[in-house]
């Protein structure tokens, strides 16, 4: 049963697997959850292992309270770092999954003795305003702009309602327009036949990003789900290098 605690009036749900070592921290996607296929199946890696491990759900995502509109990139970057530091304030391998990629590089950013490792899979920095915005012509934007919000259809479900706020706050967030340190080992994780981010975004913010050991695999095929069990086990031994990288 999830464990909760509660952020600016909302319940942030999150599951906890006590173990040693840095805590390793699964950041979702936009819209996603911490019982997607990718979540959990580290999850049971890090039980195997003896392995620290946290899942969690944004405000307006999953199990936890808030509606998903009334979120932004800041908010649901503040609810992740709620959750952590109410599990610990020791040090952190963080693994994030498209939105959560960019989450994890703010954080990493932000608490660079904290976070001794960083994998993102399908990272999607600054999607806000190089994906939704940049997409909009100019009657999406009229609309956004006057009523606040605008529908995106979306290949997941439902469509998408694309606040202003969440394009507006969004731009206060941004990681691709200003210096990028990451000191800590970094494995960034891309799918070839990926739709949703493309090579071009993982290859920028690897030109983009600076630190001492970074390297981007490609794994040809894989979609934006990064979730067939090859890619799973890529995920386990990416986290595996950096915690050995990090002397863990």
């Amino acid at each position: 049963m999830a464990q909760t605690i509660t952020r600016n009036g909302v319940d942030l749900a999150f599951h906890h697997t006590p173990g040693t070592g840095p805590l390793v921290v699964f950041l979702g996607g936009f819209k996603s959850d911490m019982d997607g296929t990718k979540a959990v199946a580290l999850e049971a890696w890090a039980k195997a292992k003896g392995q620290a491990f946290l899942r969690l759900d944004y405000g307006g995502h999953g199990l936890s309270g808030g509606a998903f509109e009334d979120g932004s990139i800041g908010d649901w970057r503040d609810d992740a770092l709620a959750v952590i530091d109410h599990v610990t304030t020791g040090p952190l391998v963080l693994v994030g999954s498209s939105m959560g990629g960019w989450i994890s590089l703010l954080v990493t950013r932000d608490r660079p003795d904290q976070v001794k490792g960083l994998v993102t899979i399908a990272a999607a920095p600054d999607f806000t305003e190089d994906g939704f915005w940049a997409s909009f012509d100019e009657a999406q934007r009229q609309t956004l702009m006057e009523t606040g919000q605008v529908a995106v259809p979306s290949d997941y479900g439902a469509p998408y309602i694309i606040t202003r706020r969440l394009i507006e706050e969004g731009r206060k967030t941004l990681v691709l327009r200003q210096a990028l340190s990451l000191p800590c080992p970094t494995r960034f994780l891309q799918g070839t036949a990926d739709a949703d981010v493309s090579v071009e975004t993982a290859l920028r913010l690897l030109d983009h990003a600076e630190g001492p050991d970074m390297r981007l695999t490609l794994v040809d095929g894989a979609d934006h789900r990064f979730s067939d069990e090859d890619c799973l086990r890529l995920i386990e031994r990416s986290v595996t290098e950096v915690l050995e990288a990090a002397g863990t």
